[in-house]
């Protein structure tokens, strides 16, 4: 039975969430809207609908979405040509799929975008698949992304593990029934990933690499509970 090593994109493998969080302010500011930067962070990782529901309610003028979501889009796109992967972020995929795990990125991240953030990989030799918001109905916190990763993956959620940077991801992971791996690169605090779900945490990519063996990679069996 194949295993996989699910991985969200952004702010795990690729150092773009303080990016995301400035694209958004000025994408709110020039809508008229006045949100501080450490709320804006503690929303990335949500789909742009969901991220400007819970930054300004149900109540806001939901006609603008479209005209913020674009903003936002075209001011991060302006970084698409040096987005910063994460140290060892190529060579842990690399590794993991030398060890044969099935790897498949869960991002909400498509188009030229998800291409920029490949290219920062500079990992696809590794990368089996990659499940984007395109292909589901409903973002993380959602358990759909991971589960149609899953589906991508073909392995049930005991073959697999899935790595994320946010409480949504752990929220996703969990609500999907795999393990849950977290990285604190994304720059959310610890308490609240393990609160959201997280099984472990690392510092970030080239941690866990180090640690490999021992992290719930290394109790994921070939077969195991098939």
């Amino acid at each position: 039975m194949e295993r996989a090593a699910l991985f969200d994109v952004d702010g795990t493998l690729v150092d773009t969430n303080h990016l995301h969080v400035v694209a958004w302010w000025e994408a709110l500011r020039q809508a008229g809207h006045t949100v501080p930067m450490p709320a804006i962070h503690r929303a990335v990782g949500l789909g742009s609908g969901d991220l400007l529901e819970h930054l300004l309610g149900k109540g806001r003028d939901q006609g603008r979405d479209g005209a913020i979501s674009a903003a936002h889009t075209t001011l991060f796109g302006t970084f698409f040509e040096r987005l910063p992967a994460f140290e060892s972020a190529g060579e842990l995929l690399r590794t993991l799929a030398g060890q044969g795990w099935r790897i498949v990125l869960a991002t909400s991240a498509g188009g030229p975008e998800l291409q920029a953030l490949r290219r920062a990989i500079d990992a696809d030799d590794a990368i089996a698949d990659t499940a984007s918001a395109d292909d589901v109905s409903e973002g993380k916190p959602a358990a759909e992304p991971v589960e149609h990763a899953l589906e991508l993956a073909g392995v049930p959620a005991r073959q697999a593990v899935f790595v994320g940077d946010t409480v949504w991801d752990m929220e996703a992971a969990s609500r999907a029934g795999v393990p849950a791996v977290a990285l604190l690169c994304g720059g959310i605090p610890q308490t609240d990933l393990e609160r959201a779900g997280a099984g472990s945490v690392y510092r970030d990519p080239a941690d866990l690499l180090a640690r490999l063996g021992h992290s719930p990679f290394g109790a994921v069996a070939p077969g195991a509970g098939s």
